[in-house]
């Protein structure tokens, strides 16, 4: 089954459309079959059957939509792999001990740089650390005896190996030339004119929104919260449409990090000013930098933190009023970006439920028609191309969301009858508001 009919439903039901991926992976919603393996890890463990408890903590952590975990059971021994992005990590256990262990990079040229930035880093690490093996590999290595492997530390242990492995390989890479990827033959390269569109969706992005900012009617220094969601807005619209990996990644994140980090320590200008220079780094790269981080990747454990649908209505309900004052003052381009803000903030930071993560890619796709259209997605929620919108096509999909969910949220029935339709704006404001409603009492 494609991700897109994962999201809308089988192929009888649509057109079908290409299968490309958005956003952040995600563990929070898993089917009750793993929630029951997981309970039997616990009490195999418990029981001292060791084994038992690590082959059915594999089959709680295994989705079988990402064939992301494999495992081989022979007697007393047991092996496996799971994929966490760009990384392969493989692990090995006896009744007596379990260990894993996941391949960064490979060294050509040993530097003390290098070896002072992995002990650097061993400081950060709670459960894994970093070590150089025999044929000069960088590995994350954890390692415990099987009474102490319990299926919370195990999760724990191997979520903070397997990302940090996932994360560090690349930016090694990128910033240490004497080092040399490794294990990267199960990564499959995005098509080409995937790839070409993606990087010049990104650069238009950020030069159209750098030049808002530059010479745009809103006041930099005398209105910088309206910048700088012109700016975050357009930070998580790219990690979530884009979805890259490397170096842009690190960067999206960095800007996100260092704007809410030490906000006593710097003004509301000066962030601006450093999300700028990073956007405008990212302008020199060039498309094959790009391309060497756009490929498919199988993704075991996910990095957002999982929230109920109140914190997103509450998000909502904060920053959705902020955008009147900018648009009863003229300045629309800032005031559009208070409901992307809110969409990209909430998919970038959470997991949230599903039925808001489908009518957030929704909204995407109705904001930003023409990339889905180059991407080869269906165009079918304006009445033309450029023209205005197509309510009952709009409409259409929500109720379509509503009904793929009810089963779990019965009384998810959006008010489709409080959307406006006659522009973007509206549409956007009126969105949110339909969403912010939503009543996701949960029937497991």
């Amino acid at each position: 089954m494609s991700f897109f009919e994962r999201w809308f439903g089988p192929k009888s039901q649509l057109i079908q459309q290409p299968d490309v991926r958005f956003g952040r992976y995600s563990d929070s919603h898993k089917p009750s079959a793993c929630y029951d393996a997981w309970d039997a890890a616990l009490a195999a463990h418990e029981a001292g059957q060791y084994m038992d408890s690590y082959e059915l903590f594999l089959r709680f952590l295994r989705d079988d939509d990402e064939d992301n975990v494999m495992w081989e059971r022979q007697g007393n021994s047991l092996s496996f792999e799971l994929l966490q992005g760009s990384k392969r990590v493989v692990g090995w256990a006896t009744p007596q001990r379990l260990r894993v262990e996941a391949r960064v990079a490979r060294i050509t040229e040993p530097r003390p740089e290098l070896l002072r930035r992995l002990v650097e880093h061993n400081y950060a690490l709670k459960f894994s650390r970093y070590a150089i093996d025999p044929d000069s590999h960088i590995v994350v290595v954890f390692d415990t005896d099987a009474t102490e492997a319990s299926p919370y530390k195990l999760y724990y242990a191997l979520k903070e190996l397997a990302t940090q492995a996932d994360k560090q390989d690349d930016l090694l890479l990128e910033e240490f030339r004497h080092t040399e990827p490794v294990d990267s033959s199960h990564l499959k390269p995005l098509p080409e004119a995937e790839t070409t569109i993606k990087h010049q969706f990104i650069v238009h992005q950020i030069e159209d929104t750098l030049q808002v900012v530059a010479n745009g009617t809103l006041d930099g220094h005398e209105y910088p919260g309206g910048i700088a969601c012109l700016l975050l807005a357009l930070v998580y619209k790219l990690d979530y449409l884009v979805k890259p990996e490397g170096l842009t990644m690190e960067i999206l994140e960095r800007i996100h990090r260092q704007f809410f980090a030490n906000e006593a320590a710097t003004t509301p200008q000066q962030r601006n000013a450093r999300m700028v220079a990073e956007l405008q780094a990212l302008l020199q790269r060039t498309q094959s930098d790009y391309s060497r981080e756009m490929y498919q990747v199988k993704t075991t454990f996910g990095i957002t933190a999982t929230v109920t649908h109140e914190r997103i209505a509450n998000l909502i309900g904060t920053e959705l009023p902020q955008m009147d004052w900018y648009l009863m003052n003229g300045h629309e381009r800032v005031a559009a970006a208070y409901p992307t803000y809110i969409v990209g903030y909430s998919l970038f930071n959470y997991a949230v439920p599903q039925p808001d993560r489908d009518f957030f890619h929704l909204y995407f796709r109705v904001m930003e028609p023409d990339y889905f259209q180059a991407l080869g997605f269906s165009q079918s929620y304006y009445r033309s191309v450029g023209g205005p919108l197509n309510g009952k096509a709009i409409s259409k999909a929500v109720e379509q969301i509503a009904r793929k969910h009810r089963q779990r949220y019965p009384n998810l029935r959006p008010l489709v009858s409080q959307l406006v339709f006659s522009n973007r704006m509206s549409f956007a404001r009126s969105y949110l508001l339909m969403v912010k409603e939503l009543d996701m009492t949960r029937v497991d």
